[in-house]
């Protein structure tokens, strides 16, 4: 039985969108080259011990903090908020919510200001913040622009056990759902919210956590990611490509799956759809359809499911991993289980699948 999180009676932030990921990393230098060298992510400012680095489009100080230490985790997730008062309202909401919470007015990251981090109901490290230092919008500077070029931040993905009790607390929150996938008994395997207008600003994954699953980067286009895999096969880094490129039936977005030196998982990213309208439907997938995950119907890796990036407390220490007790997408889906489909009942026609009516 799902023990919810409690609502605040404080308001919650607004949020606007996710902003920027802290990893540790455990080579600094193996990790430069990755993310600079292969993926084209810009520098904004480094020393010998953190890089802070920025996509194409972005005009704030940094999306992705790499710094060294010894344990290879996420350090925090950060969103950005409407105004400097709602960095209040986050210290006040958690606070409420009995959460250990530290402020810092010099913020915690280069480039960002005054700022709330905070150990969440469901063990990450978020971040709130609204000032920041804004660098130069490379959007124009076409000289820079690379075939693989990675223009924003998109989103994260998180694994919980509980995927219920993550969903009520995010939407107390203020984030909204999009689309999710579960099965004919109410089981809850995942679920994708947004603050900014498209498919998610950041996804629960049901599994043992809590643990980061990505962090997202959009490219404009398709080609861009072909030219990445491209990329990679001409250093010999394949062995890197996890997973795709294809097409997700969640999100309908072209992807690709990626690991870093340290196995951190990069998700490259592009053409999903807008959901900015107060009745945008939320589209619920079958666990068992075989194009929930990959719309041509490839078969989902297993380290996919089963890996993923410890998170730090703020303290520094890994957050202890908690077992998820339901049954888990992997063991229902991988391998010929005899219950996924393409074609419902065994029709020979293709079938319709209508968006928003998938289960």
């Amino acid at each position: 039985m799902t023990t919810f999180v409690p609502t605040p009676t404080v308001p919650a932030p607004d949020i606007v969108r996710c902003a920027y990921m802290e990893i540790v990393v455990t080579d600094l230098v193996r990790s430069r080259e990755f993310y600079v060298d292969v993926l084209g992510l810009h520098v904004t400012e480094e020393d010998e011990s953190t890089i802070y680095l920025r996509s194409l489009e972005e005009f704030i100080h940094h999306n992705l903090v790499l710094r060294q230490g010894p344990v290879a985790a996420v350090a925090a997730f950060a969103y950005r908020v409407k105004s400097p008062a709602d960095v209040d309202a986050a210290e006040a909401y958690y606070t409420e919510l009995g959460c250990r919470v530290e402020r810092r007015k010099e913020g915690f990251t280069k480039g960002v200001g005054d700022s709330v981090r905070v150990e969440d109901p469901l063990g990450f490290p978020y971040e709130f913040f609204y000032d920041v230092e804004h660098v130069e919008r490379l959007t124009q500077r076409y000289d820079l622009y690379s075939a693989g070029e990675l223009v924003r931040l998109d989103h994260f993905n998180q694994v919980t056990p509980d995927v219920p009790r993550g969903r009520k607390y995010l939407e107390d929150l203020g984030f909204r759902v999009s689309e999710d996938i579960q099965d004919a008994d109410g089981v809850s395997y995942a679920v994708w919210m947004h603050r900014k207008q498209t498919v998610h600003d950041t996804a629960l994954t049901g599994g043992n956590g809590p643990r980061m699953h990505h962090v997202a980067f959009a490219t404009h286009e398709k080609h861009n990611i072909i030219q990445i895999c491209d990329k990679m096969g001409a250093l010999r880094i394949s062995d890197r490509i996890e997973r795709g490129p294809g097409r997700h039936g969640v999100s309908n977005a072209f992807y690709l799956y990626i690991l870093d030196p340290d196995g951190h998982r990069i998700e490259i990213y592009t053409q999903d759809y807008y959901t900015g309208d107060p009745d945008n439907p939320t589209v619920t997938w079958d666990v068992h359809d075989n194009q929930r995950r990959d719309w041509w119907g490839n078969a989902v890796v297993p380290s996919w499911y089963s890996e993923a990036s410890l998170v730090l407390d703020l303290d520094g220490n890994p957050q202890p991993v908690v077992v998820r007790e339901e049954k888990s997408e992997m063991a229902v889906t991988v391998g010929a289980d005899g219950f996924s489909y393409t074609r419902k009942d065994g029709d020979s026609d293709a079938q319709g699948f209508k968006l928003g009516a998938q289960l």
